[in-house]
């Protein structure tokens, strides 16, 4: 939604500077058509990609990431983008139904993990463990369960490797709960800092 707002804002700034230009050149100083059109064009551009850039400088700050902290991280996010559609593909393509409850409240807290991580980059360094080590073990898990799990006919060994493999996705699922709570830990501080504020307030209230 920034994105969009950002972009938005962009364009409007290098639109206004484009008509802005073309009125000066065209009017007061009284040069060509074609060349009038040259210089807001040029013009327009340059306030783009100059609020492009103080945007996403404020974006940074905001954050307080460096250019070269958020591109490790972006980085990691375009990884991680791919490989949640891969493991939404095999969750849903599991069609059991003592296992498809499961798999969609997985889905769902690895998709708020990154959605959450998206939004605000900074959080990524609470959800090291998801992104470098949990997201790839159930990616891999469970395209792997799907498929042996989509084979016509199961021998007794198949049938227990099925068995563990969802025994371990199940205790994945587990960790993937507590870096969800990793990545909120400063929100939940702050819910009980202000839960404790409201306590403190109401006692002084009832007591008056």
């Amino acid at each position: 939604m920034k994105q969009v707002v950002h972009f938005f804002i962009q364009s409007t700034a290098a639109t206004m500077s484009t008509g802005t230009i073309w009125l000066i050149s065209f009017f007061p100083l009284d040069q060509a058509f074609l060349w009038s059109s040259a210089y807001a064009i040029g013009g327009g551009t340059a306030v783009f990609f100059s609020t492009k850039a103080l945007t996403h400088q404020h974006f940074l700050k905001q954050n307080q990431l460096s250019r070269k902290e958020y591109a490790y991280i972006k980085r990691h996010l375009k990884e991680a983008d791919q490989k949640i559609k891969r493991l939404r593909k095999a969750l849903f393509s599991i069609r059991t139904i003592s296992t498809i409850k499961q798999n969609i409240e997985m889905y769902r807290v690895v998709n708020r993990i990154y959605t959450i991580t998206k939004k605000e980059p900074k959080r990524f360094y609470l959800a090291e463990s998801f992104y470098y080590s949990h997201l790839d073990s159930l990616v891999e898990l469970s395209e792997k369960y799907a498929f042996l799990a989509g084979q016509p006919s199961k021998t007794s060994e198949l049938s227990q490797s099925l068995t563990e493999t969802r025994r371990t996705i199940s205790q994945l699922s587990d960790s993937l709960e507590q870096d969800l709570h990793d990545v909120l830990s400063k929100d939940i501080s702050q819910l009980n800092f202000e839960l404790d504020v409201a306590k403190l307030t109401i006692d002084k209230t009832v007591k008056k």
